[in-house]
């Protein structure tokens, strides 16, 4: 849609939808409204991510394109560094959230999505005041635009440099020549076969011309939608064809290597790093057997615990956490429980009887394995999506985790970017992708935390020169009106 409508409007309302949508998603109470809300927003951005390297190149020099293209790129890991820094200074601190009743529930992840929709909206502003691509508007035959375009950006360049006076001169502009499928089909139709191919196509081309002509006078309307989802179809076939066939199957094949491998890892990473985190917390397990509480109030945290066989008698569970703590086989008679939140805690196989639950998030997914509730009350239970880390130095660790691979990746951009136009694309794409795989053959000897997160930041910070090298050569890759 960018190569018939410009890169600029359809870049607006994608960064546009983006930021609705994501915004939209802070507020939504369900969890399907909020992953739908997700998913028109990953199409948003999805659709300006390729836009913003065409449009960015096409104002750039030949000379210096691949540099700046690597400076470009730099801002996609600094947007990452911002969430991750927002995640690690937001979520974990639960006190920034309000609740209106027990209906709605506005917690700090809540606070963190908004925080990471005000840079798209602050975009959205700042494309309002940006001109459209010059190399469009030649493409388009909008010369007199694309001229006005290209004396602001010489004048702006100019007073950069201290020279306001110099003039902008140009009065020429050499635009390259589209060609026509169905023209000179003497050069291309050589051989019989070829000829009668053409000749049918040139048939076909006629009947949907006739077509559109009939039709264009009763459904205007229609028509111009169809015509524009059929040149949309058009232009999506023709990167498949000759000459672009072949250098599209590789840059396919080069991005979903190299997508595979980072995104895999991106996900495999913190995984295993969660793990061993576990593993180490549960060797730190506690563990009491047959213990009977009578009378006593519980309004401290319990954390890491396992209580099997227990007897609790008019015991009170008042202003409290749970925090993996798992009752097995215990009974529960004439407890109060009030304000008792609770992260990763089950009864497996309890009985409570005659218990009061006030203010709590203690529901059937928590009450498992046979655990039976007689003569008990459940009154104005905690619902929506609860997340307590307070003091939980594991939720800092894991958004630090985070912060610390995506800041890795900085001095491998600007490598990569002083780099680029001198040793060429290819050659560092194939370099940043071979030291990136020979790294992941020491991830054998990963077995520590602080060693696997070295590991991650040493593949994160050598693999970001291939994806720079990859985002000049596919936008270098292919014409303006393909790009």
């Amino acid at each position: 849609m960018s190569d018939k409508l410009g890169r600029r409007q359809i870049l607006l309302i994608c960064m546009s939808t983006n930021g609705f949508f994501a915004f939209l998603s802070s507020f939504v109470q369900g969890y399907g409204l909020f992953l739908l809300c997700r998913l028109v927003a990953g199409f948003g951005i999805g659709g300006a991510v390729p836009i913003v390297f065409s449009f960015f190149a096409e104002v750039l020099s030949r000379e210096k394109r691949g540099e700046h293209l690597s400076w470009l790129c730099m801002f996609w890991m600094i947007g990452e560094i911002y969430a991750s820094a927002m995640a690690w200074a937001i979520i974990p601190h639960y006190g920034w959230s309000f609740s209106m009743g027990s209906a709605y529930q506005f917690h700090s992840w809540r606070v963190f999505v908004v925080v990471c929709a005000l840079p798209c909206v602050g975009a959205v502003v700042a494309l309002t005041f940006m001109p459209e691509s010059p190399r469009f508007y030649l493409e388009v035959g909008k010369h007199d635009e694309a001229w006005m375009i290209l004396k602001q950006i010489h004048d702006t360049n100019m007073r950069a440099r201290g020279q306001p006076e110099k003039v902008f001169s140009v009065n020429r502009i050499k635009t390259p020549r589209q060609l026509d499928e169905l023209v000179e089909m003497d050069s291309e139709s050589r051989n019989p076969v070829s000829k009668l191919y053409f000749r049918l196509k040139a048939e076909i081309h006629g009947v949907t011309f006739f077509i559109y002509f009939k039709l264009s006078f009763h459904s205007p309307d229609l028509i111009t939608n169809l015509f524009s989802q059929f040149q949309i179809y058009l232009n999506l076939k023709k990167c498949f064809n000759y000459p672009m066939q072949e250098n599209m199957m590789r840059l396919a094949v080069v991005w979903f290597t190299l997508s595979f491998g980072y995104y895999g890892l991106s996900v495999w990473f913190p995984d295993v790093i969660k793990h061993l985190q576990a593993d180490e917390y549960a060797s730190k397990v506690k563990i009491h057997n047959n213990e009977r509480i009578e009378s006593f109030t519980f309004n401290f945290t319990l954390e890491n615990q396992i209580h099997k066989n227990g007897l609790f008698i008019n015991d009170q569970f008042i202003n409290m956490k749970l925090k993996s703590v798992t009752f097995v086989d215990s009974t529960f008679r004439n407890c109060y429980f009030d304000d008792v939140t609770s992260v990763g805690s089950y009864f497996r196989n309890c009985t409570f009887i005659d218990a009061y639950f006030y203010n709590t998030d203690i529901d059937d997914s928590k009450l498992i394995d046979g655990t039976e509730v007689i003569n008990s009350t459940f009154t104005h239970n905690k619902i929506g999506c609860q997340m307590t880390f307070d003091d939980d130095y594991s939720a800092y660790w894991v958004y630090f985790i985070n912060f610390l691979g995506t800041l890795a990746v900085l001095p491998g951009n600007i490598v990569s970017a002083l780099l680029m136009d001198k040793i060429g694309r290819l050659s560092m794409l194939g370099g940043s992708m071979i030291l990136s795989g020979i790294s992941c053959f020491f991830l054998w000897f990963g077995t520590s935390e602080s060693m696997m997160i070295f590991m991650l930041c040493l593949y994160n910070g050598l693999s970001i020169s291939a994806w720079n090298s990859l985002d000049v050569v596919t936008t270098e890759s292919f014409p303006t009106v393909r790009r």
